[in-house]
C-alpha cells in the first residue's frame, strides 16, 4: 500500500469517529465540512512531511478546525461562547480527551521500551528521554560510538514497530482488555 493510499484508508476508517468527534463541537451542519478539510489538511501535510501517527493528526486537526470553525462563528455574530456552560463543556472534554491520549501514548511507549534488551534500551532511553549525545552515552557505557548508534536505532525501530502493533485504533488496549500485565523482559 503506497503512502497516500494508506493515509486515506487512515482516513476511511477514522471517518465516523472524526463525525462524532467534531458534531461535540460545531452545529450539525458544518461536521461534513469540517471532516472533509481534516483530510485535505491531512493530505496536504503529509505531502509536506510523513505524518508518523495519522490518527492522532487528524483529530488533533479535526479539533483545530471545529474550534476555529466556531471561533469565527462568535466573532461574526458577537455571541460570546465563553460564557456558554455547553461550550465550556465540549472544551473541558477536548482537553480530557488530549490528556487521556497523551497519558496512553506514554504508557505504550513505556511498554514499547520495556521490550527491548537491556543494552539497547539503556542507550536509547538515554540519547531519546535524557537527550545525552552518543558520545556521553559511549563513555558512560564504555562503548564504542558506532555500538551506541547502532543500539539506538534498533531501540527507536523495535519502539516504533511494538507501538505500531499495539494501538488499538491509535490508543493502546488496557491491562483488562489484554487479559494480563504486560510481561517484565529481562535484558540481555
Amino acid at each position: 500500500m503506497t503512502k497516500k493510499n494508506s493515509l486515506t484508508a487512515s482516513f476511511l476508517g477514522l471517518s465516523t469517529q472524526l463525525r462524532r468527534f467534531v458534531s461535540r463541537i460545531v452545529a450539525p451542519d458544518d461536521v461534513e465540512d469540517i471532516v472533509q478539510e481534516t483530510f485535505i489538511k491531512s493530505y496536504e501535510a503529509d505531502l509536506k512531511k510523513d505524518i508518523k501517527y495519522a490518527r492522532s493528526y487528524m483529530l488533533r486537526t479535526a479539533k483545530h478546525l471545529a474550534l476555529n470553525h466556531v471561533a469565527k462563528w462568535d466573532n461574526k455574530y458577537n455571541d460570546s461562547l465563553e460564557e456558554s456552560s455547553e461550550y465550556q463543556q465540549a472544551l473541558s472534554s477536548l482537553q480530557l480527551e488530549d490528556e487521556v491520549t497523551s497519558k496512553e501514548r506514554f504508557l505504550l511507549f513505556c511498554r514499547a521500551t520495556e521490550q527491548l534488551s537491556q543494552s539497547v534500551r539503556k542507550c536509547f532511553i538515554l540519547k531519546k528521554v535524557y537527550g545525552m549525545s552518543q558520545k556521553e552515552i559511549a563513555q558512560q557505557m564504555q562503548l564504542s560510538e558506532s555500538t551506541v548508534e547502532k543500539h539506538i536505532a534498533k531501540g527507536l525501530l523495535q519502539s516504533m514497530q511494538y507501538m505500531h502493533a499495539h494501538e488499538h485504533i491509535g490508543r493502546p488496549r488496557s491491562f483488562s482488555e489484554q487479559g494480563q500485565a504486560p510481561a517484565r523482559r529481562v535484558g540481555k
